[in-house]
């Protein structure tokens, strides 16, 4: 992957694993694409919705969800396997590992993108109903954990280190209100990336965090360039909503050798927004 000049290094020949990648438009597929643009072999995980529940832009466009996505990998002359997990079920996660081992043979890069969509915990706590707020942690935070476990544990078999990336967001540094259950995920997902890397730096593991701000998604869509919308990126000291190349790029460079001292760490992405 290139860059100004600049050259990524120790990504050539990876297999890396990155979930929540079916959108159209997301910040999973700019990632898949990202890191085979830069030489990995990708595996690339949806929930396996259905059809019927695409949007009109991605039926119109014809789009067919992680098997998109794979095509544009192996446009870039990369393997692509494209599979449907959901993350929240600790088994259907183990299976997701057995098969890209048996597939593709190894895994080196695992970036933990699938969340729950925006919907109904979007509220005041007191008025966000429990199984709303479990769904959300379930995804977001279980899903994270679960993921980080059984591929962690895979990567310390290996014995060649390895890199995760996990996405968290702006959200749990900002803590707006009616943002709890969201929030509160993903201030998980912060302290699940510190503690790990401290327990896999032995292993030549490295675990870090990416931030997004507000970025221009099919996830932001309900806001439909708003009001609130033009307010949240008037707020945006550099004056634009991020896209998910912005993120791509990001996580991109955390797993690659130029990165090889960084762990621990949550960055953020987000055009000044959130200075700390």
């Amino acid at each position: 992957m290139s860059n100004a000049g600049a050259t990524l290094n120790g990504l050539e020949g990876k297999v890396a694993v990155v979930t929540g990648a079916g959108r159209m438009r997301s910040i999973g597929r700019q990632v898949a694409v990202g890191l085979a643009g830069a030489g990995c072999d990708v595996v690339v995980t949806g929930s396996g919705r259905p059809p019927e529940q695409y949007p009109p832009e991605e039926r119109e466009a014809g789009w067919r969800d992680v098997d998109s996505v794979a095509e544009e990998i192996r446009a870039a002359g990369r393997r692509a396997l494209p599979l449907a997990a959901d993350v929240a079920d600790l088994a259907a996660v183990q299976t997701l590992a057995e098969r890209v081992l048996a597939e593709l043979g190894r895994v080196d890069i695992v970036v933990n993108n699938a969340a729950a969509a925006r919907g109904e915990d979007r509220r005041p706590v007191v008025d966000v109903e429990p199984e709303l707020w479990e769904k959300v942690l379930a995804v977001n935070l279980t899903g994270t954990f679960f993921v980080c476990k059984v591929f962690g544990r895979k990567m310390i078999e290996a014995g060649r280190g390895g890199s995760i990336v996990n996405v968290s967001s702006i959200a749990a540094k900002r803590c707006d209100p009616n943002n709890s259950a969201y929030a509160a995920s993903k201030a998980g997902i912060q302290a699940l990336t510190a503690c790990m890397a401290r327990e896999v730096g032995r292993y030549g593991i490295r675990v870090n965090a990416v931030c997004p701000g507000l970025i221009d998604t099919h996830r932001m869509d309900d806001l439909s360039r708003s009001d609130a919308w033009r307010s949240a990126v008037g707020a945006i000291p550099l004056g634009r909503a991020g896209t998910g190349d912005d993120i791509a790029h990001t996580v991109t460079f955390l797993c690659s050798d130029e990165a090889s001292w960084i762990t621990g760490q949550t960055w953020n992405v987000d055009g000044g927004t959130v200075i700390h």
